[in-house]
């Protein structure tokens, strides 16, 4: 049963075909030992106990449980009850009674703990060689550091041993492995998933990563792991929404070219420039932003304030048993021994300076995009200069969790050597579910097989029209389409894109006159329609009263009618706003005539 595929949809798929959760638990082991890679894992589970978790979830039954006998592994700094908890240190280990918070809610939707994974030790490094036990091999190229501090739960998921992995990740330890074994990592919200269980790096920034061979199963687990949790001070409730598809138009901030580093890999700078052309042809709006005040964030987090944090973590332990710890993990958490509370604060002005500087940057775009990772070091590379090589390899990470950003480790392409190339989609607290839209159609337009597995992207599961319970369908036409002027406003309320549609042939758009932001009217007539290009986006029954209370006369909102059958709130006009106004249905619709309104003035400048 070694062909059986692990990405969700398809093994829900050979479950409904008849194949038993014990063939898949072979399938796993056989895995495991084909891929003779003793670094893994640190802690498995028999047959028998995943024969036994299943017996408990009873009949196949997706719909009530959406993660029905899919298997998973969990960082060995997240509690598994009665699994060994290590965080790579053998000295610091206990078995916990409990499940960590999210391995709870991940078990209750049906999911299998494979094991323990390997890891950085403490959390402590981007580069996966920091740990006591044998290090994990790159699933792509064993020569090559495999990335942490999630190391082994990021070649597990690679190597199709599990669906999905948990990790954590404070400075990039979800995103780096993902990019460099051609997987996805999605490292949420700070505080979407509870932290409860997880042995804690840097408490107020620490988040529960996961990696998966798709976006959306990556996405799938989020939403199942994302809750408010009373267990955990630093929790917090984000919103997650179904999986939509993206707005067509998304303004998408990179490094300005004269910032980014690559350190001299140019396969690597090439990647992520083809990696941009692809954003192009998607439809987004690349804006250069410069990135100084990026990197100053990114370097407070090995300064200060957090490897104070660091060491508190651990403190108890590591003044007793420093001995027992990894050297390079001990030399950076005990340089805080040296730190005073003066410094810790001096880091969190920093810190608040460079928030307050970055602000209008991070407000000016929908998304950022970077690369995963600068460039791939090989293992002796690594091992020759340890703190070098792993600060490079969170130039594009380390700033993210200290600006409370989210973001998503997706697959683009190979470099010219054949490596893995990967980018890295960043948002403000909340974009989870945007960053994961466009990721999404970045991973489909890559065309790459999944992870090291050789299997070839499932087809599309997105429905084109996901209903989500108390949400309104709000139907815009003009200045709030995406990419357009007051497309804000909707974002502010939490608005979420659905879909892009036309009316039905019963409508007539206007261009209209004295409008301090240019915007059409739409007016329903009883002759001489026509369809018209409109956007659907939904939003909370609270949200939506205020956007509706805010709307300036002439324009209201009434009934539009969609080509689809369907029918949804959406702008019209009144028919006294259409004084000295332009008729502009022939265009199709607003995004048409600006188009073609600029490439006019454009040839009369000309």
């Amino acid at each position: 049963m070694s062909e059986i595929r692990f990405d969700i949809g398809s093994l829900h798929a050979a479950y409904a075909a008849g194949v038993s959760v014990a063939n898949m638990i072979d399938t796993v082991h056989a895995r495991i030992a084909a891929a003779d890679d003793p670094g893994i894992f640190i802690h498995l589970a028999a047959k028998a106990q995943m024969l036994a978790q299943a017996q408990k979830l009873g009949p196949f039954d997706p719909a009530g449980r959406p993660l029905w006998g899919v298997p998973f592994a969990v960082k060995d700094n997240i509690d598994v009850a009665g699994m060994p908890t290590t965080a790579a240190c053998a000295e610091y280990a206990y078995v916990p009674e409990h499940d960590a918070t999210v391995v709870a809610r991940l078990k209750a939707a049906g999911a299998l703990v494979v094991g323990k994974t390997n890891l950085d030790q403490f959390a402590t490094g981007l580069v996966g060689v920091r740990t006591p036990y044998p290090i994990p091999r790159n699933a792509v190229d064993a020569s090559l550091v495999p990335g942490g501090s999630s190391s082994g739960s990021a070649v597990a998921t690679a190597r199709g041993i599990v669906s999905f992995a948990l990790g954590t990740d404070t400075a990039g330890s979800g995103r780096i492995p993902a990019g460099l074994n051609n997987i996805v990592g999605l490292k949420p919200t700070v505080g979407a998933l509870s932290a409860a269980g997880v042995v804690p790096a840097c408490r107020t920034l620490d988040c529960i990563s996961v990696f998966a061979l798709t976006v959306d199963d990556a996405y799938a687990v989020f939403g199942v792991a994302a809750a408010k949790d009373a267990a955990d001070a630093y929790s917090r409730a984000i919103k997650v929404p179904a999986f939509a598809a993206r707005p067509p138009v998304l303004s998408v901030g990179v490094p300005a070219k004269g910032d980014l580093k690559f350190f001299g890999d140019a396969s690597m700078q090439a990647g992520f420039e083809t990696a941009l052309g692809l954003l192009e042809t998607l439809g987004c709006r690349l804006v250069e932003i410069p990135f100084s005040d990026f990197y100053a964030t990114a370097s407070l987090l090995y300064e200060g304030a957090w490897v104070a944090e660091r060491y508190a973590a651990v403190r108890d332990f590591m003044d007793a048993n420093e001995a027992a710890m990894h050297p390079v993990t001990r030399k950076i958490i005990g340089g805080a021994r040296g730190l005073s509370a003066a410094d810790a604060f001096k880091g969190l002005y920093a810190l608040q300076a460079c928030k307050a500087k970055l602000a209008s940057a991070v407000a000016s775009v929908d998304l950022f995009c970077v690369p995963t990772a600068p460039t791939h070091y090989a293992l002796d590379a690594v091992l020759a200069d340890p703190i070098t090589t792993n600060s490079r390899l969170g130039t594009y990470t380390n700033f993210v969790n200290l600006l409370d950003m989210c973001g998503i480790a997706v697959p683009t392409g190979k470099r010219h050597d054949g490596l893995p190339m990967s980018v890295t989609l960043l948002g403000t607290a909340g974009k989870d579910w945007l960053t994961a839209a466009l990721a999404r159609d970045i991973h489909a337009a890559s065309g790459l097989p999944l992870g090291a597995t050789g299997w070839p992207q499932p087809g599309s599961a997105l429905p084109g029209n996901i209903a989500q319970d108390q949400t309104i369908d709000l139907v815009v036409v003009g200045a709030h389409l995406s990419g357009m002027p007051l497309n804000g406003q909707l974002r502010d309320l939490g608005a979420q894109f659905s879909r892009v549609t036309k009316t039905t042939p019963a409508y007539r758009l206007y261009a209209l006159a004295g409008q301090s932001v240019p915007k059409p009217g739409l007016v329903r007539v009883s002759r001489d329609g026509m369809r018209i290009d409109v956007e659907v986006w939904r939003l909370d029954p609270d949200a939506f009263g205020r956007f509706v209370a805010a709307i300036p006369p002439p324009l209201g909102v009434g009934t539009i009618e969609l080509e689809d059958g369907s029918a949804a709130k959406g702008f019209l006009v009144e028919t006294a706003g259409l004084t000295d106004a332009s008729d502009i249905s022939a265009y199709g619709g607003w995004r048409s005539f600006v188009r073609c309104d600029q490439e006019r003035a454009n040839l009369l400048a000309t």
